[in-house]
């Protein structure tokens, strides 16, 4: 699949911890365009983006259809070393599964979505500067609910 990042995202070469913070927030932001224009290709009608409950903590990139199943996709970007990925899809842990369930329960109640399956969708995007992106897309990626274990 051919989109215009033929170069990569971006990366600006600023050392100090505002600018990588910032430069990480844009490499973030144009991974979710990246997504966005991926996914769209593959069939997902999307209803909302980066969408945030007024009253709780939270984010979610993408919402949309893929068929009859609504899908939450959870957007990650990283910088990749060209021999070798990065795997920013397992960068989840509990706690960001944990407020996704919880966001997409406020979005499933405030946008009154009629029932239909959903499931939780994470894309993965390696960006090798000077390269194109490398998309991999994990449908179901993340269960309905957290598992605890006991220690």
């Amino acid at each position: 699949m051919r989109l215009k990042s033929r170069h990569g995202l971006g990366v600006a070469d600023e050392s100090t911890g505002d600018a990588k913070k910032q430069e990480a927030q844009r490499i973030g932001a144009r991974g979710e365009v990246y997504a966005y224009w991926y996914l769209r290709r593959l069939g997902y009608i999307f209803i909302a983006r980066n969408f945030t409950p007024s009253h709780a903590k939270g984010e979610l990139d993408l919402i949309g259809y893929d068929g009859d199943t609504l899908a939450i996709v959870e957007v990650r970007t990283r910088l990749a070393d060209p021999d070798k990925p990065a795997q920013p899809e397992m960068s989840i842990s509990t706690g960001k599964h944990e407020v996704l369930i919880r966001t997409a329960e406020y979005f499933l109640r405030e946008r009154h979505v009629s029932p239909c399956p959903v499931r939780f969708d994470v894309i993965a995007i390696d960006n090798v500067p000077g390269h194109p992106p490398v998309a991999r897309l994990h449908k179901a990626a993340l269960p309905p609910t957290v598992n605890r274990t006991a220690n």
